[in-house]
């Protein structure tokens, strides 16, 4: 499945940002999808995740009830909701797609979107 993430932008602290990854091919709803986020100089590090049928949704204890991931099958879109934003949380926030289960890992995902660039301001 390949993969397109938009909606990152810049939004001050405490403001909310809607990001989407829209996927190409027919084996969407096949896949596990996860976002994923790295600020310069660190790691990628997980943020959400969410099972095929949307049923049950992983979440970073750093953005539990902050965040909610969300997806359509029916669009082959998946969504990332997010609220109360911090300067921290600057980043480039990637989507990703495992048709081999849930991870928090990133080497579990074997699709990956380009990014979208988020920027917090203080």
């Amino acid at each position: 499945v390949q993969l397109q993430a938009s909606g990152g932008g810049l939004v001050q602290a405490g403001g909310s940002l809607r990001l989407s990854c829209a996927a190409s091919g027919r084996t969407f709803s096949k896949y596990i999808m996860g976002w994923f986020r790295q600020a310069p100089g660190k790691e990628r590090e997980f943020v959400a995740a969410i099972t095929w049928s949307g049923s049950s949704t992983y979440y970073a204890d750093s953005v539990k009830g902050r965040f909610t991931i969300s997806r359509d099958n029916a669009m082959n879109t998946v969504y990332l909701q997010m609220n109360s934003l911090k300067a921290e949380e600057t980043a480039v926030y990637y989507c990703a797609g495992s048709a081999k289960g849930l991870s928090r890992d990133s080497r579990w995902y074997e699709s990956w979107g380009q990014g979208t660039q988020v920027t917090v301001s203080s």
